[in-house]
C-alpha cells in the first residue's frame, strides 16, 4: 500500500513557522520514489538476501582499468608529496596540484569524451581508500572538487552544452568548489540569505550573499553556489549556479583555518552584484536544493571510503607496534586489553569497504539508482568507526601516538602520523551531513513507508471522514503486512552460502523483522510526536546500520570464499564472523536502551541550564 508523497503526508499544522518552512522545503526536494534496495528491506522487515548474492564485485576490466590510475597516483603521492610538510606548511604545494592535474586526478569520473579518465564510481572510492591512508588534506582538495564540486553536479544534471564547456576545464586540472553554508545556516536550508534577482531582460541572474567553510574556495576557477530565487509561486526556491571566481563581484574574505587539514583551502566568500549568465543554472531554477541532495548522496560515498583506507594505515600501524613493542614478558598484542583493540580495527576497516564496494557498483550498474541509504549508512557508520579507529590506534601506541611524526622522526622513531591522522579524521564525523543530521535524514526515510501508508491517518488537518476512511485502508494493510514480519523465515538467504555466513544472514533477517515490528510499534505509540523523539530514532537507525553493515560484509566474504585465495577468504570469514558477532551484541544493546528514562532526565538536565542564568 502506497502513494505518492506529498506536503502533506506529514503534518505540520502545530509547527512553528520556522519549522514548517524548513520541513516543507526539505521534503519538496527529497526524491520522491520509494526507498528501494537492501537498506531499505533491512528497515521493512523483509530483507532478499539475492540482491547481495553474488556480491557486485568490479569486472576485472574494471578492475585494470582502474589499477593503471591507482598505481600512477600511488607512485606519486609516495615520490612527490610529504603530508606532515604540507600540515605544518599549512599549504599544498603547487607542483603537486599541477602533478594531481596532470594525472587526470581532477577528472577521475569526467567522460572520456570530455578528456576525463571515465573511471567507475567503484575505481573512484577505490581511489579515495588510497588518499584517506595517505593524506587527509590532499583527500580533501580531491573530494571536495569531485564529489561535490562543478563536475558531479554536472555528470548528474548538466546540459551538453555545459558539459562541453566545463568538464575538460577540470579534466585538464582546474579546481571546483561548492558554497552552501552561510553564517546562520548549517544543515537548515530554508534560512539561506544569499540570493539571485533575474534582471528584467532576462538574460543574467544578479548573486548577492556571503557564502562561509567554501572548501577549494582559495584554489577554486568555478565553484556550484546556491542562492535563493524567490519568485511569487515558490518564495523558498533555491537554484544552482556555476560561478566563475574571477568574475567582478567575486570576493574571498578570509581563509579559515582548523584543528585538522590544515592545509584546506577553505574560505568565506562574498558575493556583490555578480552578473551570472541563465546558461550557467544548473538543472532549473528553483531545483537547487534538490540538486545539492542528489549530489551529496553519491558523494557521501568518498568520506567512507577514505576512512576504511585510513583505518587500513591504523591497523598497519598498530600491527607493528604490537608486534615489536613488549610489556610484562610478552608482546603487548597478546594482551587481551590491546587485542580487542586490533580485532575492532580490523572488522570495522572490513565492513566499511565492504559497504562502500556494495553501494558503488549500484551506481556503477544503474546510474539513477536510489543509493540514499546505502550512502547515508556508509557514512554514518564508517566516518564513527573510523574516529574510534585513530582514538584505539593512539591509545595502542601511548605517548608514541600523542608525539608528531615530525617530533618522532627526529628522535630516530618511526614517524606513523597518528597525531595528524586524528586531527585530519575528526572533521568526517560533520563533513557532508553531520552524524546528528544523517540519523534524522536516515530515519526520515525508515519512517517513509508507513507516512505512506497511514500518515493520512495521523493528519489533524484532514477532516475525519478522510482520516476515517485512511484508517480504515491502513488497517487493512497492517493487518497482513504485521503477522508477516512474526513469521521465522521471512527475508530470503540463498542456498550457495557459506554455512556459516547462513547462520549469521538468518540472524540478521530475524533482527530485521523485529526493527520492523519495534519501527510500527513506536509510530503506533507516538505519533505524529515520534520525530521529536530523536533518540529513540537514532538507536533504530543505529539498528538498521548495524544491520547493513553485517549484510555487506556477509555478502563479500561469500565473494572471497569463491575467488580469492584461501589466506584472504580465511581471514575476512573470521573478520566477518566477529563484525556479525559484536553487531547481535550491540543490536540487543540499541533494543534494550530504546526507552530508557536517562534520555527524558538528561533533557529536563539540559533545559535546565540553559535556563539558569549565566
Amino acid at each position: 500500500m502506497s502513494s505518492k508523497p506529498t506536503l502533506s503526508t506529514i503534518d505540520t499544522s502545530k509547527f512553528s513557522e520556522a519549522k514548517r518552512r524548513a520541513l516543507e522545503m526539505a521534503e519538496s526536494s527529497r526524491d520522491l520514489r520509494e526507498t528501494s534496495g537492501l537498506a531499505a528491506a533491512l528497515f521493512a522487515g523483509n530483507p532478499d538476501f539475492n540482491t547481495v548474492l553474488p556480491f557486485p564485485e568490479q569486472s576485472a576490466d574494471d578492475k585494470a582499468h582502474g589499477d593503471l590510475f591507482i598505481q600512477k597516483l600511488k607512485t606519486f603521492l609516495e615520490e612527490e608529496t610529504d603530508p606532515d610538510q604540507i600540515d605544518i606548511d599549512g599549504e599544498i604545494p603547487e607542483t603537486v596540484i599541477e602533478g594531481l592535474g596532470k594525472l587526470g586526478a581532477f577528472g577521475i569520473k569526467i567522460p572520456t569524451k570530455y578528456g576525463g579518465l571515465g573511471l567507475s564510481q567503484t575505481n573512484y572510492s577505490r581511489t579515495a581508500m588510497l588518499l584517506g591512508q595517505h593524506c587527509g588534506n590532499l583527500t580533501a582538495l580531491l573530494s571536495a572538487h569531485q564529489s561535490i564540486g562543478v563536475p558531479q553536479p554536472l555528470i548528474m544534471f548538466g546540459t551538453e552544452a555545459q558539459k562541453q564547456k566545463y568538464l575538460p576545464l577540470f579534466a585538464k586540472g582546474q579546481v571546483s568548489a561548492f558554497a552552501l553554508t552561510e553564517e546562520d545556516v548549517g544543515s537548515d536550508p530554508s534560512k539561506i540569505t544569499t540570493n539571485a534577482v533575474l534582471n528584467d531582460a532576462g538574460t543574467h541572474y544578479v548573486l548577492n550573499g556571503e557564502k562561509l567553510w567554501c572548501t577549494n574556495s582559495l584554489v577554486a576557477s568555478h565553484i556550484v553556489v546556491m542562492a535563493r530565487t524567490a519568485t511569487e509561486k515558490n518564495p523558498m526556491a533555491m537554484t544552482a549556479f556555476i560561478v566563475e571566481m574571477n568574475a567582478p563581484g567575486v570576493e574571498i574574505v578570509t581563509r579559515c583555518h582548523f584543528m585538522g587539514l590544515r592545509a584546506l583551502y577553505n574560505g568565506v566568500l562574498r558575493f556583490t552584484q555578480v552578473q551570472i549568465p541563465i546558461d550557467d543554472v544548473v538543472h532549473q531554477p528553483g531545483k537547487g536544493l534538490k540538486v545539492a541532495l542528489s549530489t551529496l548522496n553519491t558523494g557521501r560515498l568518498t568520506l567512507p571510503a577514505a576512512c576504511a583506507g585510513m583505518m587500513q594505515r591504523c591497523l598497519e600501524i598498530s600491527l607493528r607496534w604490537c608486534r615489536e613493542r613488549e610489556q610484562w614478558g610478552k608482546p603487548i598484542g597478546q594482551h587481551a586489553a590491546i587485542a580487542t583493540k586490533l580485532a575492532e580495527l580490523s572488522a570495522d576497516a572490513f565492513a566499511t569497504e565492504a559497504m562502500v564496494r556494495y553501494t558503488s557498483a549500484l551506481v556503477d550498474f544503474d546510474k539513477n539508482a536510489d543509493i540514499r541509504l546505502e550512502a547515508a549508512m556508509a557514512k554514518l557508520w564508517g566516518t564513527e568507526a573510523a574516529w574510534q579507529g585513530v582514538d584505539q590506534t593512539l591509545q595502542t601506541k601511548g605517548g608514541r601516538g600523542y608525539e608528531t611524526a615530525p617530533s618522532l622522526k627526529h628522535r630516530g622513531q618511526t614517524a606513523d602520523p597518528i597525531e595528524r591522522m586524528m586531527r585530519d579524521c575528526r572533521i568526517n564525523l560533520i563533513f557532508e551531513g553531520s552524524s546528528e543530521i544523517m540519523h534524522l535524514f536516515i530515519a526520515r526515510e525508515m519512517l517513509d513507508p508507513h507516512l505512506r501508508a497511514a500518515g493520512a491517518v495521523l493528519d489533524s488537518r484532514k477532516p475525519w471522514m478522510e482520516r476515517g476512511v485512511a484508517a480504515l485502508k491502513a488497517g487493512v494493510h497492517y493487518g497482513k503486512w504485521y503477522p508477516l514480519r512474526c513469521w521465522p523465515g521471512l527475508s530470503t538467504v540463498p542456498a550457495q552460502f557459506d554455512p556459516q555466513l547462513r547462520r549469521h544472514m538468518q540472524r540478521i533477517g530475524a533482527r530485521s523483522q523485529k526493527l520492523s515490528r519495534v519501527i510500527f510499534q513506536n509510530m503506533a505509540r507516538h505519533g505524529p510526536k515520534l520525530e521529536r523523539e530523536q533518540l529513540l530514532l537514532a538507536r533504530l537507525v543505529n539498528i538498521g546500520s548495524e544491520l547493513f553493515a553485517m549484510s555487506t560484509a556477509c555478502a563479500r566474504t561469500q565473494w572471497l570464499l569463491e575467488n580469492a585465495s584461501p589466506q584472504v577468504s580465511q581471514h575476512a570469514q573470521q573478520t566477518t564472523d566477529y563484525i556479525c558477532i559484536r553487531g547481535e551484541r550491540r543490536i540487543a544493546g540499541y533494543f534494550r536502551d530504546l526507552h530508557t528514562p536517562t534520555d527524558n532526565k538528561g533533557y529536563q538536565l539540559a533545559q535546565k541550564l540553559l535556563k539558569a542564568q549565566p
